[in-house]
């Protein structure tokens, strides 16, 4: 586990980031609910958690105030690059820096596993999100990001 010391926020308590338990589904649910209204029907909330749990793989994080989910961030590993999905943080607790912690502990994390790379998608229009990320130190790739959704 590890503990953050957030700034700007006299009513936060030390944040701590840890793995996800199963105690976790309903906090991160909500917390999905609110910071993703918009995603599409194969990201809902309790199907995308049993998918990634399902992985075993030790890289999906949350971030908890006094025991309530202030941010969750999921990772993934192929063995050829690291990927970053649904970094959130609590809308009422933006810009406290939880968000970047969870992002160090995940890259952190990613590079203890041998990871040499992490990729992540955002939509360009989310200019406020592109921004914290090239703050991250990420860049744009010049390639073209292709989908396919199964059946």
């Amino acid at each position: 586990m590890l503990i953050v010391h957030v700034l700007g926020w006299p009513s936060m308590n030390d944040v701590t980031i840890s793995t996800f338990d199963t105690s976790d589904r309903a906090g991160v649910v909500e917390l999905w609910k609110q910071c993703f209204p918009n995603d599409p029907p194969h990201n809902e909330p309790h199907w995308l958690i049993d998918r990634k749990v399902a992985m075993h793989d030790g890289l999906f994080f949350v971030a908890k105030n006094n025991g309530v989910i202030a941010g969750t961030v999921l990772a993934g590993y192929d063995g050829v690059r690291g990927w970053i999905y649904h970094l959130a943080t609590h809308p009422e607790l933006r810009r406290a820096g939880i968000a970047t912690a969870m992002m160090r502990h995940a890259m952190k994390v990613l590079k203890e596993k041998g990871c040499p790379k992490i990729n992540l998608q955002v939509r360009r229009s989310n200019t406020e999100v592109v921004a914290f990320y090239q703050s991250m130190g990420f860049s744009e790739d010049q390639v073209l990001s292709m989908g396919l959704r199964l059946p």
